[in-house]
């Protein structure tokens, strides 16, 4: 009997980088379940569609996705996993297309941003936003567009038939996304674990965060990073998100349980091993 492949929602198509962060952490036997946004992976998930996605969850330059921390904490799925994807942003055109061709050039939001040195140079091309890295060059590819470049990534170029005309134009070549690897329900298996992100909301009073960040500290529990967003409708309420990593699994399970007494909603997102891979 035929294995059946994991099925791994992703937002945007083949060859995105979304795409390319699941083949790093699955390998490239899977199946992509391509998505128009974040909220259609979450209900691909939800609707067992899919055995999992993968979310970028922050970037080196653009810096943190905030509404993916809201998605992951509305539909309460559980972190299993991270993957360091270094970005790498080329400028792809029809074979035969010379720069001195382009007039427009085309990607998804954060890819732009991530070159705006390149483009300040060049002011006569006109960027414009997308969806989708990938389906930028495939739009390129389906459509004949020679004015036109997508700024997307090799495998994009390679599976659309698209020539790289401009090499590594992101503005830091250390860039780098940041994915979550989400899953519908928590896994039993906690045997080896090295990194957590949690959620929170403390009082609004003198030290209420310092108390709790401090337990942490007191326990040798490192905490890696600490996102802050307002509760909807609520004045001067906040949910923190919180990273943590541990060489001591006693000291983590105490620093959680003295942790409870000063917070509220209080939710472990996700307890999984630290990738250390970029």
């Amino acid at each position: 009997m035929k294995q059946k492949k994991t099925r791994v929602a992703i937002q945007g198509i083949k060859a995105s980088f979304h795409e390319e962060a699941a083949f790093k952490f699955f390998g490239k036997d899977i199946e992509t379940i391509e998505c128009n946004s974040f909220k259609q992976t979450c209900e691909s998930l939800e609707n067992k569609q899919s055995d999992f996605v993968i979310m970028a969850i922050e970037n080196s330059i653009a810096g943190s996705l905030l509404p993916n921390y809201t998605l992951i904490r509305e539909y309460n799925f559980a972190i299993v996993g991270e993957v360091y994807l270094p970005i790498q942003l080329h400028l792809m055109a029809l074979p035969g297309v010379k720069f001195e061709d382009i007039k427009f050039a085309t990607s998804h939001p954060i890819a732009i941003r991530q070159c705006v040195d390149f483009f300040d140079d060049f002011p006569n091309i006109q960027v414009i936003e997308s969806n989708d890295t990938a389906a930028c060059a495939k739009r390129i590819k389906e459509e004949q567009l020679t004015d036109t470049v997508a700024i997307a990534n090799t495998l994009a170029a390679e599976l659309y038939g698209l020539n790289i005309i401009e090499r590594r134009i992101e503005s830091n070549k250390k860039n780098y996304t940041r994915f979550l690897v989400l899953k519908k329900d928590k896994t039993d298996d906690l045997a080896e674990i090295n990194k957590a992100s949690i959620c929170f909301q403390v009082g609004n009073h003198v030290g209420a965060l310092s108390k709790v960040l401090n337990i942490f500290a007191e326990q040798d529990v490192n905490l890696t990073k600490i996102q802050s967003m307002p509760v909807l409708g609520k004045r001067n309420e906040y949910y923190f998100y919180v990273d943590m990593e541990w060489t001591n699994n006693e000291q983590y399970d105490k620093a959680i349980r003295q942790t409870l007494k000063y917070t509220v909603n209080f939710n472990i997102m996700g307890e999984y091993m630290r990738n250390d891979k970029v």
